[in-house]
């Protein structure tokens, strides 16, 4: 276990007793383009203007080193030419880096994908996890996302990251599903058709999430969308049920995600108490600073506070947010974006 490991770990652990003074974690939708056109989702809709620019990335880096995990998001992340860029501004400022996720449709061109992708791997990040987004087998990944032919370039993108994984010892990626109204109970048939077609993949591959609702993030308050929990649960029962047991800690929080997943599925009722806008907190392609991707309730724009995260964590806002938090009135959310924190902020649920 190396020291950047053991740093987040130890951080972690610290919010299972008390505030932390920094957000250890950055969801950061770096881009709001998007090749898409997802049933599920409004972003490919947008139109972005005035993102922040690499300088203005570099200098929010610089000024916010507390960071040890980062999610980059979007719209698609390869659309932005300079994603290398951005993970090396942060592997740069934050000495603690110990993971850079990111999904991708697999939408851009494989070559430049590699290109990117190798360089963030030779930035030395411990750890590069790439989730490509599956949302169901052959036609109806594609009905879902819009895009003729989007399956077939998910399973060219895994079997590339296959040969790139023997050759980069940080990198893996992942089978991410959001379950929906669209493909609920198709979670069986999606695993079993990329089986057949990817040497290799195992149930461990596959990480699902709850389709969700939000206005600052998705745009898609006007969808409706949410599967049947009733019904989602069985499925992820079945999911946990094929899981091999690993000593990997990061399968061990999966592990503990999806069981509380089950719960929220079944009950509506946010499993614990979360750790947003305090372990970690989202920031858009603008600057704008929010406790959660689901969580609509602006703190800031770091553009007005001079790229600094501090005025914005001490505001009102915040403050107001944390006392939600407390108060067990914050707006109802489980997706693996924020809950991977509550769960390591709530360490005892890993071993329930």
């Amino acid at each position: 276990m190396n020291g950047k490991m053991l740093g987040i770990i130890s951080t972690a652990l610290k919010s299972n007793f008390g505030k932390l003074s920094n957000p250890y974690k950055l969801n950061f939708s770096i881009t709001y383009l998007c090749q898409s056109r997802c049933t599920t989702c409004n972003i490919w809709q947008m139109r972005p203007k005035g993102e922040l620019s690499i300088d203005e990335i570099r200098q929010f880096a610089a000024k916010n080193t507390s960071f040890r995990w980062i999610e980059l998001t979007g719209g698609e992340v390869f659309l932005r030419g300079d994603i290398d860029e951005i993970a090396r501004a942060f592997n740069d400022s934050c000495r603690g880096l110990y993971i850079v996720t990111m999904p991708t449709n697999s939408l851009c061109n494989p070559a430049l994908v590699r290109r990117k992708l190798e360089s963030i791997l030779n930035l030395g990040i411990p750890r590069v996890v790439i989730t490509l987004s599956l949302d169901g087998h052959h036609e109806l990944h594609d009905r879902i996302r819009g895009v003729p032919g989007n399956y077939d370039k998910v399973i060219a993108m895994a079997k590339m990251l296959q040969e790139m994984e023997k050759e980069h010892g940080n990198l893996a990626f992942v089978f991410g599903y959001t379950m929906s109204k669209m493909n609920q109970g198709e979670l069986k048939n999606t695993i079993e058709s990329v089986m057949e077609e990817v040497q290799g993949i195992t149930y461990n591959d596959f990480h699902v999430n709850l389709s969700q609702v939000s206005g600052n993030y998705y745009s898609n308050t006007d969808l409706d969308i949410r599967a049947d929990g009733k019904k989602a649960a069985e499925e992820v029962r079945f999911l946990l049920s094929k899981r091999a047991f690993s000593a990997d800690p990061v399968q061990m929080v999966e592990n503990a995600f999806l069981k509380n997943l089950v719960k929220y599925a079944e009950t509506g009722i946010q499993p614990m108490s979360s750790r947003s806008g305090e372990a970690s907190i989202f920031l858009d392609s603008f600057g704008n600073v929010y406790p959660s991707i689901m969580w609509d309730r602006k703190l800031g724009n770091i553009r007005e506070m001079q790229y600094s995260l501090q005025p914005i964590l001490e505001g009102t806002a915040a403050k107001e947010v944390r006392e939600q938090i407390r108060n067990r009135t914050e707006p109802v959310q489980w997706t693996s974006c924020e809950a991977y924190q509550t769960i390591l902020g709530n360490v005892i649920s890993i071993l329930a």
